[in-house]
């Protein structure tokens, strides 16, 4: 989907069917000019097409057919659409495109029909003008996603060759933004959003339109969905720390009973001795949770910086994601992690210590006798 996405009003309104032949056409100024005014993102045009794959022989006979999804991306200009994409990394046989005419299949569709790396077929499909459309491509590679509608029968080919194949010209069915810090910033991408639909979507039902990731699929929903699952996990945590942490606190505060007796017993005054026991909590809480917290920022740095690779775990996955993930290092998240190591042992000392005030003399010679 992108962080964002644009298409033309008609597709918007059924963009879950991909229809390439509502897409933009001839629009390659339109684009340089979207490109210059959102310098921040990284920009990229695709082709969702279907057609009918065909095996002929020699003679031209036809072997075996399937359909297939077909994706026209930019394989020979640009290498980021290799690295969204995680081609390198899907590939299984042969290599990716380096010319014209060539394309990657799905491995198992290359089982299915009996296919090889070199072997020619044709692409049988509909032009954006309703017209039959038959390419010739030669086989470079083959792909395993781990995406079921990917793996069960997708080809991915140079946009070039499909805007041929498709009649397109210079045209694109969608352009996809993604932010060059790899972040998606909701309330960011909504004021980006609405600005560019106010500044270039009309009533023309071509004229272009911006939607935002959590638009499509479904995945508005789910962002929500982790955002309360997230959130809730963290106070859980935060929660359990914060027991702990006190208890630490209120025992700490137990065991010194006897010294408190001592102190008290020498003629301490019990306000000067609480207050000094909350004291000393919030000085060592403050020294602990500096120190704790650091050494955490220090390891999210790290993770950051470098990432954590979690492709072991995406071999069996339903989603195409990225295989390197990142943590998020902010001024919120030192804070989550700081306060409780200050708060929840000085509410310990305190529970604990209200003891003081109802310490009588009697009981302290006692404690002290025993």
């Amino acid at each position: 989907t992108g962080h964002v996405k644009i298409v033309t009003k008609a597709y918007a309104e059924t963009i879950n069917l991909k229809p390439y032949d509502l897409g933009f056409l001839d629009f390659q100024d339109d684009f340089k000019k979207w490109t210059a005014d959102y310098p921040n993102f990284y920009w990229v045009q695709r082709i969702n097409f279907g057609a009918l794959l065909d095996f002929p022989d020699e003679e031209g006979n036809t072997i075996a057919q399937g359909d297939v999804v077909g994706f026209g991306v930019n394989l020979l200009q640009d290498n980021k659409e290799i690295e969204l994409l995680n081609l390198k990394e899907a590939l299984v046989e042969g290599a990716l495109p380096s010319q014209p005419g060539e394309l990657l299949i799905s491995q198992s569709i290359t089982e299915r029909l009996g296919l090889e790396i070199d072997d020619t077929i044709t692409l049988i499909g509909s032009t954006v003008s309703g017209s039959m459309s038959f390419t010739n491509f030669q086989i470079a590679g083959t792909l395993k996603f781990g995406v079921e509608l990917m793996d069960r029968g997708g080809v991915i080919a140079d946009i070039e060759d499909i805007r041929k194949f498709l009649d397109m010209e210079n045209g694109a069915a969608e352009v996809l933004g993604f932010s060059k810090d790899g972040t998606y910033k909701q309330k960011n991408i909504e004021r980006m959003k609405q600005t560019f639909n106010l500044k270039h979507s009309t009533e023309n039902e071509f004229s272009p339109v911006m939607v935002s990731l959590t638009d499509q699929n479904g995945l508005g929903r789910i962002i929500q969905m982790m955002d309360v699952s997230f959130g809730i996990m963290i106070v859980v945590f935060i929660f359990i720390m914060g027991i702990v942490l006190w208890n630490s606190g209120l025992m700490n505060c137990i065991r010194r009973y006897g010294e408190i007796g001592i102190r008290l017993a020498m003629g301490e005054e019990k306000h000067h001795l609480y207050n000094s026991l909350l004291l000393e909590a919030i000085v060592l809480g403050i020294i602990s949770s500096l120190i704790g917290t650091a050494l955490g920022a220090l390891v999210s740095w790290y993770f950051n910086i470098h990432g954590m690779d979690v492709g072991a775990y995406n071999r069996e996955s339903t989603i195409l994601s990225e295989n390197v993930i990142y943590t998020s290092l902010s001024l919120k998240s030192c804070l989550w992690g700081f306060l409780p190591g200050v708060v929840s042992p000085f509410l310990g000392v305190v529970l604990a210590g209200m003891v003081i005030f109802k310490r009588k003399t009697s009981q302290l010679f006692k404690e002290l006798e025993s």
